[in-house]
């Protein structure tokens, strides 16, 4: 069964991408974005769960014959970064942008539930569609969760774009395919003094430099050459003069893994290394942590009816490399199996940069694909036995 769209459909998708691209809301204020997607679901006739939200929406098609509920989720808010395309659709807020592709990932979705709504009478389960607030803050989803949005479900599916994969192509791979992100933050407490007489004091500049010294060596000899992990530290300050050597530091950044072992392992040899370090110039280190979404672990046997559908759809299937980005979407999958896959959209820029942009011929591509995807996932869960 092919779900291509005709073209008519195609200019619709392309409309309402361009929509939301050019009001694009920052997370948990997607207020105008949730009534647009209400008002377009309601026009195609898709019915609206009501989950007390107040951002996003949840959406269902099927469920006439009963069956089981399989669920595909697109996330909604934007990044607060001044776009730099020179689209004559760009974003209309200063200092907002789509520069992640959530737009296009909405776009796709709504296509998605349209192809689904037109064959509702075939469908042999329910569909329920999440169009998630908040990844970028990585609450979103943890939201959805708590309201309810995954009882009964059986199996999830989601999807990011991928600029560097040509409009065509599709990863997926079962395992880990995107990072677990973690924010932290060090204090460091030294004495301050005269920048002058440094030995009245304890420098909690120096200490920090050999603090963040040291914990490079974290990853080369603590993690396995067959596993990974990333520590980044991105910002440090401290002092208010030239001539005042200050009595505090803090630096900051982030830690990037895609297993639950080595994201421990690196955390607990992380706080020892501050600790260890600190003492030994005479200061005092405190390590708070920014705990972020876990790695997005995709199920084996999800992964293997991805690869179906998207063969189905005429899709070349490429095995990709696992992103040290980080995803919400993993805490569903930490509650349901599923699987999330990258869509390629041949974009110029990689993610959150002014200049991201997307090549839209990539939108009923996407639309056909998780259409596919839904009706074969139903169709295994409903022939499974119980």
């Amino acid at each position: 069964m092919s779900l291509l769209a005709a073209e008519p459909f195609v200019e619709q998708l392309v409309a309402i991408r361009r929509h939301l691209h050019e009001h694009p809301e920052l997370s948990h204020e997607e207020f105008e974005t949730t009534a647009f997607i209400r008002k377009w679901l309601t026009e195609a006739g898709i019915t609206i769960v009501d989950y007390s939200l107040e951002t996003g929406v949840i959406a269902e098609v099927g469920g006439l014959h009963g069956g089981p509920i399989v669920a595909v989720r697109a996330d909604i808010d934007a990044l607060p970064i001044q776009e730099e395309t020179g689209l004559h659709f760009a974003s209309r807020n200063p200092g907002k942008m789509h520069a992640c592709g959530h737009d296009f990932h909405t776009a796709a979705i709504l296509g998605t539930a349209l192809l689904l709504k037109n064959k509702e009478h075939e469908l042999q389960g329910t569909v329920r569609f999440l169009f998630q607030p908040a990844e970028e803050k990585a609450k979103g989803a943890i939201k959805l969760i708590e309201s309810g949005a995954l009882e009964g479900v059986q199996a999830v599916f989601g999807m990011h774009n991928k600029p560097d994969l040509p409009v065509g192509t599709i990863g997926i791979k079962s395992g880990p395919i995107m990072a677990a992100a973690d924010g932290f933050v060090v204090e460091v407490e030294g004495l301050g003094t005269h920048a002058a007489v440094p030995e009245a004091g304890i420098d909690p500049i120096v200490t920090s430099a050999h603090i963040i010294t040291a914990l490079q060596s974290i990853v080369s000899r603590n993690v396995s050459a067959l596993d990974s992990a990333v520590i980044s530290v991105t910002r440090l300050h401290s002092g208010t003069a030239w001539n005042v050597i200050a009595d505090k530091a803090t630096f900051d950044g982030t830690l990037r893994t895609f297993s639950s072992e080595v994201r421990t392992k690196v955390i607990a040899r992380f706080e020892q290394v501050v600790a260890g370090v600190a003492a030994a110039f005479g200061t005092k280190a405190k390590v708070s942590w920014l705990q972020g979404p876990p790695a997005v672990v995709n199920d084996q046997g999800w992964a293997e009816v991805a690869r179906h559908s998207a063969e189905a759809v005429e899709l070349q299937v490429v095995q990709p490399a696992p992103s040290p980005a980080g995803e919400d979407f993993a805490f569903y999958l930490k509650e349901v199996p599923g699987v999330f896959v990258f869509l390629g959209t041949s974009g110029p820029e990689e993610w959150h940069h002014p200049a991201f942009d997307v090549d839209e011929q990539a939108l009923p591509i996407g639309a056909s694909f998780f259409a596919t995807l839904a009706i074969d996932a139903i169709n295994k869960l409903s022939n499974q036995p119980h």
